[in-house]
């Protein structure tokens, strides 16, 4: 008898894509819980402090089937830690939807299907987390993949330009740049973008512009 695959979930919605070149389209979001890493700028702390809802595979595709012409997004915490997610992953598809997936950097995506869009963070210094990084996902991107750094600061800005022309990021996969706003003004930012005529795009959470109040579920 097979046995179904189960997540642990965070939270579910239904809103605006916010941080990635899918920007402002409609999206479905599965947040899963649980996250390996403590980076000093998280923001959603809850997907590890708080208590997860267990479901089954097919009950997230009955969900996915309610917004039929949503992309639909696999975040955290960090989804990889979840044997079930591949199983996810390989029904959407299966389904024909766009799937995006976002990751911390900290897990091989050499298991992640081909066809998913993987947003993967490179973390930079300030985030505390930087040593954690898988260097081997830097050789798995395809073109229609996303390397983003968040930055808070001219030290991560210096950090991410180094990887970026280490690394050739950019002949690899989509490059973006996000300002941690509590910590670095975004025209900061856009202006060292601008100064050095790097083959990136600046990204601000658009959900947090049109929903500042809410904390969650945007």
């Amino acid at each position: 008898m097979r046995i179904e695959p189960e997540l642990l979930l965070s939270e579910i919605f239904y809103s605006i894509q916010g941080e990635s070149s899918y920007a402002g389209y409609p999206c479905l979001f599965f947040r899963l819980a649980g996250c390996n890493l403590r980076c000093s700028y998280c923001d959603a702390r809850y997907t590890y402090e708080e208590e997860a809802t267990s479901m089954p595979v097919a009950a997230l595709l009955a969900e996915a089937e309610k917004y039929p012409q949503a992309i639909v997004e696999i975040t955290g915490g960090e989804p990889l830690l979840q044997e079930g997610v591949y199983s996810l992953m390989e029904a959407l598809l299966s389904a024909g939807r766009t799937v995006l997936l976002e990751t911390n950097g900290s897990i091989g995506i050499d298991r992640v299907p081909k066809e998913v869009v993987k947003i993967v963070d490179l973390k930079c210094p300030d985030s505390g987390m930087a040593e954690h990084m898988e260097p081997a996902n830097l050789a798995l991107l395809a073109p229609h993949d996303e390397i983003k750094f968040v930055v808070s600061s001219r030290r991560d800005y210096d950090w991410a330009c180094g990887m970026l022309a280490e690394h050739g990021l950019a002949r690899k996969a989509k490059v973006i740049f996000s300002p941690v706003t509590s910590r670095l003004k975004p025209a900061d930012l856009a202006g060292w973008l601008l100064a050095d005529g790097l083959p990136a795009r600046l990204q601000l959470q658009l959900h947090t512009l049109l929903w500042p109040q809410e904390k969650r579920g945007v």
